[in-house]
C-alpha cells in the first residue's frame, strides 16, 4: 500500500478522488473533457493534527476511510506507486458524508 509509505505531516489530509463517471444513467459514453471534476474522495492517510496558539494538539477533523467533500480547485498531487493521491489541508476539506 503506497499511503503506508507516505505520511502526512501537521493538518495534512491524503486523499484518493473518486473516478469520474464515464457512462450517463442513459448508457451514453462520456468523453473525458466532457466529465465533469470529481469532488468526493476517500482519505487514505491524516497527520497527526497542528498545535492551536495555546499549545495544544487540535486532531484532524476526519479519520482514514470516510468520504470527503473537496473544493474545486486546490491540493497537492501527489504520485505513489504510479496511483495518484491529493494532499489538502484539514481545514481545506469542505465537509464529510455520513451514512
Amino acid at each position: 500500500m503506497a499511503f503506508r509509505k507516505f505520511l502526512p505531516m501537521f493538518d495534512r489530509v491524503l486523499v484518493e478522488r473518486l473516478a469520474a463517471e464515464t457512462v450517463t444513467k442513459g448508457g451514453i459514453m462520456l468523453p473525458e473533457k466532457s466529465q465533469a471534476k470529481v469532488l468526493q474522495a476517500t482519505v487514505v492517510a491524516v497527520g497527526p493534527g497542528s498545535v492551536n496558539q495555546k499549545g495544544d494538539m487540535q486532531p484532524v477533523c476526519v479519520k482514514v476511510g470516510e468520504k470527503v467533500l473537496l473544493p474545486e480547485y486546490g491540493g497537492t498531487k501527489v504520485i505513489l506507486d504510479n496511483q495518484d493521491y491529493f494532499l489538502f489541508r484539514d481545514a481545506d476539506i469542505l465537509g464529510k458524508y455520513v451514512d
